[in-house]
């Protein structure tokens, strides 16, 4: 269930930008949160007419931090709006995709994802977004990696190396997808709302600006340098749970992609000729005519190959029954093998071409349109309905509890 308060000072109206913060049990880190909150995004300098920004706080958390940012809200300049998830489905990052439902139906031209612990400078959220309406980027990273920005507040060696070694690790696994991005790993950015579909983004776990660069393919990116401080109150969210979480999460994305899930089909492809040129070369020795060979040693390689695929690459794709997966792909194994048959028999009859080099030519030359058909008719994408705007979120009001008795 989702609960949601509201408290909106001064004339209601649409905001220059929205702050969306997720917390997590953060009850300590409120009171000072909104206080350089406030200082950063209403100067003294700022034109009276401006719009006014919106704070949009996502809580996940079992304490009661919701109910001490209802209560600041009334004595708070800015807009408040706390949104309360009983079920925190897909960490972090869902909690973020929960909010950027609610911002892009109606919460300005920009959202700036920041942290509630002040390891982000809230003094820099002015910063991120002028940048990216200056340079008209999609997306603004407050990266640590920039000359001018540190690392600082990764208090310990260990969380070090860590980050170091998720920055290199995702940048590896999307070298296109992350160009211009020096911190994907950052949890603190800038993003225009028109260059997003909440719909389309699958979080898991709390690295959510990965999953916008791979699956939004922000036109433009910029970056900003930004001390990342220490923790203000309160205890690190990061685990080893969560590292699982983050390599999951990394795998998923990457078999995402048509061109992600083709080279993954391929690899395992691949290891299917083992299986497949093992059995051949045990059933010719044992003097079986080498055709009815390649039927029996197909279908091992096809059993090896659908259980890899089940658990792999078309894991979130298993929407038909298992009987009609099995029964689809295993008619497109045999179907191709009829296809590969009259051909193993040109190169190796006609053109004397070795058995086993003969059929591993024929996999290869056969894999492109076995790709298309388990990608187009056995694991098909899930068809959601539209999300409309009130179907987004569907809060329930819930009491001011600043006011309730």
């Amino acid at each position: 269930m989702t609960s949601e308060t509201s408290h909106t000072p001064g004339a209601a109206g649409t905001p220059a930008f929205t702050v969306l913060i997720p917390t997590y049990n953060e009850r300590e880190n409120v009171p000072e949160l909104l206080r350089r909150l406030v200082a950063a995004l209403l100067p003294a300098d700022r034109p009276q007419d401006a719009p006014v920004p919106r704070l949009l706080f996502v809580d996940d958390g079992s304490d009661d931090t919701a109910q001490l940012l209802t209560a600041a809200a009334d004595d708070c300049p800015l807009p408040i709006t706390v949104l309360h998830r009983d079920v925190p489905e897909g960490g972090l990052g869902g909690a973020i995709v929960a909010g950027l439902r609610q911002v892009c139906d109606g919460g300005g031209d920009w959202a700036v994802v920041m942290d509630a612990d002040l390891q982000h400078p809230p003094n820099l959220v002015p910063e991120l977004v002028a940048t990216g309406r200056r340079e008209r980027a999609d997306l603004v990273v407050a990266s640590r990696y920039l000359e001018g920005g540190s690392r600082q507040g990764l208090a310990d060696r260990y969380r070090l190396v860590v980050s170091g070694a998720s920055t290199l690790l995702a940048k590896g696994v999307f070298p296109l997808e992350l160009q211009g991005i020096s911190d994907p790993m950052s949890g603190f950015f800038a993003l225009r709302t028109a260059a997003v579909d909440p719909a389309e983004l699958r979080p898991l776990g709390y690295k959510i600006l990965l999953e916008l660069a791979v699956r939004s393919r922000p036109r433009r990116v910029a970056e900003v340098p930004y001390h990342f401080g220490e923790r203000f109150a309160g205890e690190s969210k990061s685990s080893l749970r969560e590292g699982l979480r983050f390599l999951r999460h990394l795998t998923g994305l990457r078999f995402s992609t048509p061109g992600g899930r083709a080279l993954a089909f391929g690899l395992i492809g691949l290891s299917g000729v083992l299986p497949n040129l093992g059995l051949l070369h045990l059933l010719t020795q044992a003097h079986m005519h080498y055709l009815p060979a390649e039927v029996l040693a197909n279908q091992a390689a096809l059993a090896w190959n659908f259980a890899l695929l089940e658990a792999t690459v078309f894991r979130s794709r298993r929407h038909r029954h298992w009987a009609s997966r099995t029964a689809r792909f295993w008619a497109l194994g045999n179907a191709d093998l009829l296809l590969r048959i009259p051909l193993l028999a040109l190169l190796v009859s006609g053109l004397g071409m070795g058995v086993l080099w003969a059929t591993a030519l024929t996999l290869v030359a056969s894999f492109a349109v076995r790709f298309l058909i388990a990608e187009r008719s056995i694991y098909v994408p899930h068809r959601e309905a539209p999300r409309t705007p009130a179907a987004a979120s569907a809060p329930l009001p819930v009491p001011d509890l600043a006011t309730a008795e």
